[in-house]
């Protein structure tokens, strides 16, 4: 299935607009109409994959410790400040399972102090095995990361996985080497420094390119005026929205609320 032009992502499933990555969040951001996503899975003690973008709790749950450090049976007492329960990986596959025409990111908040290499390895292998299997053939499922040492390693386990390189750094000459240099198709880059020649740069290297953070509907304009490919909207119902009311070129591409 060809990717849509400038596509929103429901960043952590909209966090701006619904309880950041919870399974709440990412039914309501489908049920408005969006099909591209994205998400991050960490590792708890005993192996468990949670969708959580910290690696403590504190910040938006009522508990406190490291997913890390936590086993999924602790986990799973705990409520999110808005009273979700945690979202477990298989449980938002499972979500997605069904689905036709989807866009997912799975970022992997990996580092090599919790994640040296022996257990980065079982965690690449779990969360591919886990995602790859279940999503449909027509979605476009892919893998992204800062950390460098999971997407090469994916790369050699699963030759034609789909990966990207997120970088905190504008869409430049650097950043454009660093993903040509890791070998993978993608880069996700800021919205702040960008510029449309480096965007055509990234293009003609043969990139596709996403932007991000998104917070306003400014941000997905100036992410469309620079061509970028994907955009990560915090906000992505009311850019959604906008884009429907405002951008008539555009309106074939989005499907209706609960389609």
């Amino acid at each position: 299935m060809a990717e849509e032009k400038w596509q929103i992502h429901a960043h952590r499933g909209g966090r701006l607009e619904y309880d950041e990555n919870t399974l709440s969040a990412f039914q309501a951001s489908y049920g408005k109409g969006l099909r591209g996503f994205e998400t991050d899975a960490r590792m708890c003690r005993d192996g468990a994959l949670v969708i959580m973008h910290d690696a403590s709790i504190g910040r938006t749950t009522q508990g406190q410790g490291t997913i890390e450090d936590m086993t999924e049976a602790e986990l799973r007492q705990v409520k999110t400040r808005k009273g979700n329960p945690l979202l477990f990986l298989d449980e938002l596959v499972a979500f997605f399972s069904d689905k036709e025409g989807l866009y997912v990111e799975f970022e992997m908040k990996t580092d090599p102090e919790r994640y040296p290499q022996a257990k980065l390895e079982a965690y690449c292998r779990k969360l591919h095995d886990s995602v790859v299997a279940r999503m449909r053939k027509s979605s476009t499922v892919l893998f992204t990361s800062f950390d460098k040492r999971p997407l090469a390693f994916l790369q050699g386990a699963y030759p034609g996985v789909d990966l990207m390189y997120i970088t905190s750094q504008p869409c430049c000459d650097a950043a454009i080497k660093e993903a040509l240099d890791l070998g993978v198709k993608r880069l996700a880059c800021t919205w702040d420094g960008s510029s449309r020649a480096g965007v055509r740069t990234a293009h003609e290297a043969g990139l596709l390119v996403a932007g991000w953070p998104g917070r306003t509907v400014d941000d997905y304009l100036l992410g469309v005026a620079l061509g970028f490919d994907h955009m990560c909207a915090d906000n992505p119902v009311e850019v959604q929205e906008f884009r429907r009311k405002n951008m008539k070129w555009l309106r074939s591409a989005d499907p209706a609320p609960g389609a």
